[in-house]
C-alpha cells in the first residue's frame, strides 16, 4: 500500500489523532504560560529569585521526555494525565526565561513615568510592563509550542493522546507493509500542526504588538 493509499483509507483516524494532539499541546501551553508569565512577574526583580527559578527550569526540561512520563505513571497513572504535567513542565524554561528578561528590559523611565501620574504597581504591571515585554515572552511561548509539538508525540508510551500513537504503533509494526507508512504519516502531520502553530504566533504577534514595538 502505497503512502497515498494509507492516508486516504485512515485520514478518519489521522485527523482525530492530529486533533488530540493539538488539543493537549494547546491547554497544556496555556497552563504553562500563565505558570511561567506569573513565575517571571514574582521573580524579576531579585537577581537571586530569578537564577532560582530558570534554574529550576532549566533543571525539569533536562530530564529525558520518556524517562518524565515513566516516572509520572505510577504516581498519577496512564492517559491525559501524565502527558498534561509533563507538558507543561517542559514549557516553563523559554516562557519562564522570556518573561524575565522582558519584564527587566522595560526602559525604567517609563515605569516612572507611569508612577509619577499616579498608577499603582499593579496598574504599572498591567498597563505598562508587560505589554512592553509582550513580544520576547510571545518568542518564548513559540519556542516552547514547537518542543512540546515533539515532546507529546512520546506521550503514546503513556497512552496518551496524539499523533504519537501512530508513530508508536508504526514502530511496534516494524517488517509490516504499514509501519513506514504509520510512522511518516505521524511525523508529517506533527510537523504540519507546529508550523500551523507558529503561523498562528505570527498573526497573534502582528495583532497583539504595536508597531512602534516591533521597530
Amino acid at each position: 500500500m502505497s503512502f497515498w493509499e494509507y492516508l486516504s483509507t485512515r485520514h478518519q483516524q489521522l485527523l482525530a489523532d492530529a486533533y488530540q494532539h493539538a488539543s493537549a499541546v494547546f491547554q497544556c501551553m496555556v497552563v504553562a504560560t500563565l505558570i511561567g508569565v506569573a513565575v517571571g512577574i514574582a521573580t524579576y526583580r531579585t537577581e537571586w529569585a530569578a537564577s532560582l527559578a530558570t534554574l529550576t527550569t532549566s533543571t525539569v526540561l533536562t530530564i529525558p521526555s520518556l524517562a518524565m512520563i515513566g516516572l509520572l505513571i505510577p504516581l498519577v497513572g496512564l492517559g491525559v494525565a501524565p502527558t498534561v504535567i509533563a507538558l507543561t513542565l517542559y514549557g516553563l524554561l523559554p516562557i519562564v526565561r522570556n518573561a524575565i528578561v522582558g519584564l527587566r528590559g522595560v526602559d525604567p523611565s517609563l515605569v516612572d513615568a507611569a508612577r509619577g501620574i499616579g498608577m499603582s504597581r499593579p496598574m504599572r504591571l498591567v498597563r505598562v510592563e508587560l505589554p512592553l515585554a509582550w513580544p520576547p515572552i510571545l518568542t518564548g511561548i513559540r519556542i516552547a509550542t514547537q518542543m512540546l509539538m515533539g515532546i507529546a508525540a512520546i506521550a503514546a508510551y503513556a497512552s496518551g493522546p496524539g499523533l504519537g500513537n501512530e508513530i508508536f504503533r508504526g514502530i511496534g509494526s516494524l517488517g509490516s507493509k504499514n509501519a513506514l507508512n504509520q510512522v511518516l504519516a505521524g511525523t508529517l502531520g506533527i510537523i504540519i500542526l507546529a508550523l500551523l502553530f507558529d503561523a498562528a504566533y505570527v498573526l497573534i504577534g502582528r495583532l497583539t504588538i504595536s508597531r512602534g514595538i516591533r521597530v
